[in-house]
């Protein structure tokens, strides 16, 4: 008895679970890192707002080329930082990398910065958004389903997700926040669905930028990428016929098996 009151002290202080704990540590921490950006740099939220949202590709250019050679770590927090946030568009950073560093590093700086900033959103809408989701869905048989399907196939779901360029960025992370889909399944998904649609996006920007010097190349990323995307598709569409096929005989089989043991309980009864 008093090791089982210990176990239950340990789970609930004062009447708030360990989980809950640490959504609230978290947020105090995520708001504590918020506010000390403020205070070091006042002018830091309105900077990155207007760099964000202004889309004068000179004037993010001559901004990163201020820092010399501090210039990609800039960029990359920047770019994390947008990207974390969720709702502010990252392509003006992401052309401006491969206009000053670059198609190349200008490609690995913005993907790698842009998986950090979405793994990071991913985790702090997780915290915040799956209780009040899981209340939603238990409601509701049709969402039970879809959220179970997410659980099964997010993996997937995701990397495909994540290749398409220009597509809200926000909006995928706060799906794959409230799905089931395993931590470890999301980054992965992010850190390979992430490099296609980057890529694209550095390369078609900065040729739109460069649009006299880069008209031929521009032309055939347009036309290659329409080709890869439209094969890509088939095959994302293919495989989850596959698998929606697949589990419909699992369930199939387990309403079955169900059913069995529900008739032997009442035949024993």
């Amino acid at each position: 008895m008093e090791l089982n009151m210990n176990e239950n002290k340990e789970k609930i202080y004062y009447g708030i679970s360990g989980e809950r704990w640490i959504q609230i540590i978290a947020l105090v921490l995520t708001i504590a890192v918020l506010v000390g950006i403020h205070i070091i740099d006042p002018k830091f939220y309105p900077m990155v707002w207007h760099l964000a949202t202004a889309g004068r590709m000179d004037e993010i250019v001559q901004f990163l080329r201020h820092y010399g050679t501090w210039a990609m770590l800039i960029s990359m927090v920047l770019d994390i930082f947008v990207n974390a946030v969720g709702f502010l568009p990252s392509i003006f950073i992401s052309t401006a990398n491969g206009i000053v560093f670059g198609m190349w590093p200008g490609i690995i700086i913005s993907w790698l910065a842009e998986t950090i900033g979405v793994v990071i959103s991913f985790y702090i809408m997780r915290y915040f958004l799956r209780d009040a989701a899981d209340k939603l869905i238990s409601k509701n048989k049709t969402l039970m389903k879809v959220d179970d399907f997410s659980g099964r196939n997010g993996f997937a779901v995701m990397l495909f997700a994540r290749t398409l360029p220009y597509f809200p960025s926000g909006i995928i992370t706060a799906l794959g926040a409230i799905s089931k889909i395993k931590p470890r399944d999301y980054i992965i998904a992010n850190l390979i669905g992430k490099f296609p649609s980057t890529a694209l996006e550095v390369a078609i920007g900065t040729d739109i930028v460069n649009f006299r010097e880069n008209i031929s190349r521009l032309g055939i990323i347009v036309i290659v990428a329409a080709i890869a995307y439209f094969i890509l598709w088939k095959l994302y569409q293919n495989y989850m016929e596959k698998q929606k096929a697949k589990h419909a005989i699992e369930d199939s089989k387990l309403t079955e098996h169900n059913a069995v043991v529900e008739k032997n309980n009442n035949d024993d009864n």
